[in-house]
C-alpha cells in the first residue's frame, strides 16, 4: 500500500498555517466581512469545520457522509449556508476548537488510506486527490480572510497541488458553466513562482498554453481572482466597519497569458471545487 503520505503532510502544513492565522485574530476580526460576499471571518471557519466533519464521515461512511448529507438540501449553496449557520453564537475559541477537532479526525483517517483508494466525494476521487482538495479549501478560505484583512499572502510549494487540481477539474468546471470544451484541444500550464521556479502542468504537446504566476493561477482556479482587501492593518486592530474595501488595481486573470481557445476558457471558468 502506498499511503497518502506526501499529500497528507502538505494538508497538515496548510492547516497548521490556518491555525496560526486564527490564533492571531482579534475578537473583533471574527465578525468582520471576509473577501467572500456575505461571509464573515467566523463563517469561513464554521464552513471549514462543518465540511471537515462531512469529510471524515465520508471516509468512514458515517451519517454525515457527502453522499448522504448534500442531497438533503435543495442546492449545494443551501448545504454550505447551513454549515456556516452552525457556527452562529460560538465564541472564537469554540469555533477554533470545533474546526481543529474535525480537521484532525480527517487527517487521522486519511493516514490509513492508500493514495489510490477511492473517496465518495462529489463524483469520486482518489484519497490523494481528496487530501489535495481539502488543502485547496483551507488555502482558499484562508485567502478570503487574508484578503479581507489586508494581509500578505505567502507562496508555498503546496500551491502546486492547487494548480494541478485546477487543471484536472477543467472539464467539470466547463460543464458546470454549460460551456462546451473545444474538441481536440488540450491545455498546458506554464507557471512561475515568486522565486523564479517553473511549474509545468499538462502535456508537452498541448494545443493551448496558459502562462503566468503560480499564485495568480491558484486564485483563478479557486475563483478568488478579484481580491478586494481592506487597508492593511495589524491583526486584531479595530477599524471603522463602514470603511470601504480598497480594490486591487489588477486581477489575477490580467497577469495570465492565454494562447488558444481552451486556455481562454480556463481563465473564465476554472473551478477547483465542487
Amino acid at each position: 500500500m502506498i499511503p497518502v503520505r506526501d499529500a497528507l503532510t502538505d494538508l497538515a502544513d496548510e492547516q497548521r498555517e490556518f491555525a496560526e492565522l486564527l490564533a492571531a485574530l482579534g475578537d473583533a476580526d471574527w465578525q468582520r466581512p471576509s473577501a467572500a460576499d456575505g461571509w464573515t471571518v467566523a463563517d469561513q471557519v464554521a464552513h471549514l469545520a462543518d465540511t471537515e466533519e462531512v469529510a471524515a464521515d465520508t471516509l468512514t461512511d458515517g451519517p454525515r457522509a457527502f453522499a448522504k448529507t448534500v442531497p438533503r438540501y435543495a442546492t449545494a449553496e443551501d448545504f454550505t449556508a447551513a454549515g456556516c449557520r452552525r457556527g452562529d453564537g460560538l465564541t472564537p475559541e469554540d469555533l477554533t476548537a470545533w474546526w481543529d477537532r474535525a480537521a484532525a479526525r480527517t487527517r487521522r483517517l486519511l493516514a490509513g488510506r492508500a493514495a489510490t483508494d477511492r473517496v465518495a466525494w462529489g463524483f469520486g476521487m482518489t484519497a490523494e486527490t481528496f487530501a489535495a482538495a481539502r488543502l485547496m479549501e483551507h488555502w482558499a478560505h484562508g485567502l478570503d480572510i487574508r484578503d479581507a484583512l489586508g494581509l500578505h499572502v505567502d507562496e508555498t510549494p503546496r500551491l502546486r497541488r492547487i494548480a494541478v487540481l485546477g487543471h484536472s477539474t477543467l472539464s467539470y468546471a466547463l460543464a458546470l458553466a454549460r460551456v462546451s470544451r473545444p474538441q481536440g484541444r488540450s491545455l498546458r500550464l506554464e507557471l512561475t513562482g515568486r522565486d523564479g521556479t517553473g511549474h509545468v502542468v499538462g502535456p508537452a504537446d498541448a494545443t493551448d498554453v496558459l502562462r503566468g504566476p503560480l499564485l495568480a493561477w491558484c486564485r483563478v482556479a479557486t475563483r478568488r481572482s478579484r481580491a478586494s482587501p481592506a487597508a492593511p492593518t495589524a491583526l486584531g486592530a479595530t477599524t471603522d466597519p463602514g470603511t470601504p474595501a480598497v480594490p486591487t488595481a489588477s486581477t489575477a486573470e490580467s497577469r495570465m497569458t492565454a494562447e488558444g481557445e481552451l486556455a481562454q476558457l480556463a481563465l473564465l471558468h476554472a473551478r477547483a471545487y465542487l
